[in-house]
C-alpha cells in the first residue's frame, strides 16, 4: 500500500508595500478581477482566486509571505489582528518576512 501524501501546507498572501492603501487598491481592483476582504489606511487583503495580497504601509508590517499553519503557536506567542485572525512573524534562513496564520478567522 502507498504511503499516505501530507497536507500540504497553504500560502494565504503576499505582502508588497504600498504608500498609499486607497490608490493600490483602486489599481489592483481596476486591472485584476479580485474583492477586498479587509481595508483600512495602514492595509489592505484583497483575495484572488488562488491567494490573496496584502497591501501594507511601509513600516506598519513587512514585505512577507504569509501562511496558514494549523500549528502556529508552537512557533511563539499569537498575536491578534484587527481582522480576527491571529499570527506571528518569523525570518527566514536569508532574513525574508514570513508570517505565520493560525486557522482562526483563516477563510477557506
Amino acid at each position: 500500500m502507498p504511503a499516505a501524501v501530507p497536507t500540504l501546507d497553504r500560502l494565504h498572501h503576499v505582502a508588497v508595500e504600498a504608500d498609499d492603501i486607497e490608490t493600490a487598491v483602486e489599481w489592483y481592483q481596476e486591472h485584476f478581477s479580485c474583492r477586498v476582504a479587509y481595508q483600512d489606511d495602514t492595509w489592505a487583503l484583497l483575495k484572488f482566486a488562488n491567494v490573496s495580497l496584502a497591501l501594507v504601509t511601509p513600516g506598519q508590517h513587512p514585505p512577507h509571505l504569509g501562511f496558514v499553519h494549523p500549528e502556529a503557536a508552537k512557533f511563539g506567542e499569537l498575536k491578534p489582528h484587527r481582522d480576527g485572525t491571529e499570527s506571528l512573524y518569523l525570518s527566514d534562513p536569508h532574513g525574508n518576512a514570513v508570517e505565520l496564520l493560525s486557522t482562526k478567522g483563516i477563510d477557506e
